[in-house]
């Protein structure tokens, strides 16, 4: 069982790592040909209003609905009527999204005024952001498509297509940053057709897997569907429940257009290098995880799918406490060898820094809520993640408040860590208490052995880039020191948990 678990997270791990380093290089090119100003900030928030809706409906609400509601069809029913589920539910969500998408784009004007009103203060600004938002929110028609194509060939354990698929958004706005851009009146709109593009591209390239399962869609309206009606009922409440991360993004993003220009931008590059982490192995092990305990819930195994998020929360640890901490000591050398370049200066990398150090802390944090809300999803309990969500958004929404004034940027980086680590001890203290969750045997020796770990990497990284790092070198010294640090660091975290008597076996409790 966690073999194949392993098996499943290393294939989307490794596609998702690809599509992760194309964004990195991506990022690089935005800041080194856009830099960090207002119409940067404008795209961002442009980009973000659709991918928000995407995370908040499709990867998160839908995806959690669908998948357990698919593995009944297909543990426990014909064929036939698998494929006609598919067809109800692609059809009835290809209106609503249709519907979205027109209103979205007509509406434009009154989005960027909720999710960025300090826009409403530069006339230039806002009406770029009004431009770009236009353009790119048919991505969100697109892009949910994908996830709905997602999560049928990841209920069929085929997770190596729709792992790859992210991959082609990096290359269209690679594209249209490199030769888009110098053709435009405003360079910047080009990222906005980029976006555009991807997302059409993303959406063809599942037809050939799904046409080789037998299962592409033939598009049919279901809203009176029983199976469409019971995603319809487990979507509400999972809007909460899994994205409420993005909730607090979005608030970071709608207060930090009030602070000083660059902020968004600044939050919006540290974002991305925890997004690395958080996507290659938080994201992946939900993906490979949530398919696992709807299976396992759909035939009754109740000790399977307890041994499963064991199992999951073991490697949460092993692996996100160190990406944690990597960040964390590792902030501005990341952040100087990726951006400082032409318009990206020396005191960017200072202030995105800031916050950076602050989205970090809780990394580890927005990997567990990732891991745990499939506890309940997969048993088709979306009630509870939603009022979980809804406490950790109400606690965000205050440190946010009290945080933003002291600390400015990373005052909101810090609110969303802190509401992260809060929503994912609600999550797991109620798995416990209602033994859906049985932790396996030596979990205390294990988290000593990931403390002690840790520790010795975490002097070695901070004397290592005290004595070393310099900030006026040339890139390509800047990549091979920080590639190097990088390395060392994880061989020596490795050789301390080896040292510490850690083996493989112990991530399933033996």
């Amino acid at each position: 069982m966690s073999r194949q678990l392993f098996k499943s997270t290393a294939i989307v791990s490794s596609m998702t790592m690809i599509s992760r380093i194309l964004g990195f290089i991506r990022d690089m090119l935005f800041a080194r040909i856009f830099g960090v100003d207002s119409a940067t900030d404008a795209f961002f928030v442009a980009f973000k209003i659709p991918n928000f809706l995407r995370r908040l409906f499709a990867e998160g609400a839908f995806a959690q609905a669908f998948v357990p509601v698919l593995s009944d069809y297909k543990e426990q029913g014909s064929r036939e009527a698998l494929k006609l589920f598919i067809d109800r539910t692609g059809g009835t969500l290809a209106l609503v999204l249709m519907m979205v998408t027109v209103v979205g784009v007509v509406a434009a004007p009154v989005l960027i005024t909720l999710f960025a009103p300090g826009f409403l203060w530069e006339d230039r600004q806002y009406e770029l952001a009004v431009q770009m938002l236009r353009i790119t929110f048919p991505y969100l028609f697109f892009i949910s498509s994908v996830a709905f194509a997602g999560g049928i060939l990841n209920a069929h354990g085929k997770f190596a297509v729709p792992a790859f698929t992210p991959v082609f958004l990096n290359l269209c706005l690679i594209a249209a940053a490199l030769w888009l851009a110098p053709l435009m009146p405003d360079p910047v709109v080009a990222l906005a057709w980029g976006v555009f593009a991807a997302g059409l591209v993303q959406l063809l390239f599942q037809f050939p897997a799904l046409m080789r399962l037998g299962l592409l869609p033939r598009l049919r309206f279901g809203f009176i569907d029983a199976g469409v009606k019971r995603i319809m009922k487990l979507m509400l409440p999972a809007i909460f429940g899994v994205s409420v991360t993005q909730i607090n993004l979005l608030l970071d993003t709608l207060i930090a257009s009030f602070l000083a220009a660059g902020s968004v931008s600044w939050l919006y590059y540290s974002d991305r290098l925890v997004e690395f982490p958080l996507g290659v192995f938080g994201i992946a092990l939900a993906t490979v995880i949530l398919p696992s305990l709807s299976k396992n819930h759909a035939v009754a195994d109740t000790e399977t799918f307890s041994r499963s998020l064991d199992w999951g929360l073991r490697l949460v640890l092993l692996i996100g406490a160190p990406a944690s901490l990597g960040l964390l000591l590792l902030a501005e050398p990341m952040l100087s060898t990726l951006f400082q370049y032409d318009e990206f200066a020396v005191e960017d990398v200072r202030l995105a820094g800031q916050s950076l150090k602050a989205y970090a802390v809780g990394l580890l944090g927005f990997i567990l809520v990732k891991v745990l809300v499939p506890g309940f999803t997969s048993r088709k309990d979306t009630k509870t993640p939603v009022r979980f969500g809804i406490y950790a958004m109400l606690v965000n929404m205050l440190l946010n408040v009290a945080l933003v004034f002291p600390l400015a940027h990373a005052g909101l980086a810090l609110a969303t860590s802190l509401g992260a680590f809060f929503n994912a001890s609600l999550l797991l203290a109620k798995l416990l208490k209602d033994r859906i969750y049985r932790p396996g045997k030596q979990w205390r020796v294990f988290i000593l052995r990931i403390i002690l770990a840790n520790e010795i990497m975490a002097v070695f990284l901070h004397h290592v880039v005290e004595l070393i790092w310099q900030y006026d070198w040339q890139a390509q010294q800047r990549i091979i020191n920080l590639a190097l640090i990088i390395a060392t660091g994880a061989l020596v975290y490795g050789l301390a948990l080896l040292l510490s008597g850690f083996r493989v076996r112990h991530l399933s409790g033996r």
